[in-house]
């Protein structure tokens, strides 16, 4: 888990290609497909989630969603908190390649660059299951093993 542009889901790609795991990026879950920041019923969601956890004995699921990191870890053995710098999050993001399965077109990609470096940007001070503050919570809660990776 960690804020947009933390390396979450280059980490995930990595190891479940080194270790042979199923890879879950949240945002293939929680986003309606073929539509940009249009959120799938929660219920659904969770549907999902739990189908994922459910069909897999050994998987990586990624992604800033804490209400959901949280039911996941009911069945997690490692937890990785990616908590770099703000400043490196927004220089990976303005960095990103054109992500075909969660944008059209580049330029629908390039439209929402902005709103994405703002809400990276709120990390620390939003007040929300996607900020810093409910990410410290559930590491610090989390009683399995866990890493924070500040790079």
């Amino acid at each position: 888990m960690g804020n947009s542009g933390s390396g979450k889901t280059t980490l995930a790609g990595a190891l479940a290609l080194r270790h042979g795991l199923e890879h879950l990026d949240l945002d293939a879950i929680v986003w309606e497909p073929g539509s940009v920041a249009v959120r799938r019923p929660d219920a659904a969601v969770r549907q999902d989630l739990d189908a994922f956890i459910a069909a897999r004995q050994d998987w990586v699921i990624e992604g800033c969603y804490g209400e959901l990191i949280e039911a996941a870890l009911l069945h997690c053995t490692e937890l990785l908190f990616l908590n770099p710098p703000v400043d490196r999050c927004l220089a990976r993001n303005a960095a990103r390649a054109w992500e075909p399965a969660k944008y059209r077109t580049p330029a629908a990609q390039d439209a929402m660059r902005q709103a994405l470096a703002s809400w990276t940007s709120s990390y620390a001070i939003r007040d929300d299951a996607w900020s810093l503050a409910a990410h410290r919570r559930i590491f610090d809660a989390f009683r399995g093993e866990k890493r924070e990776i500040v790079e």
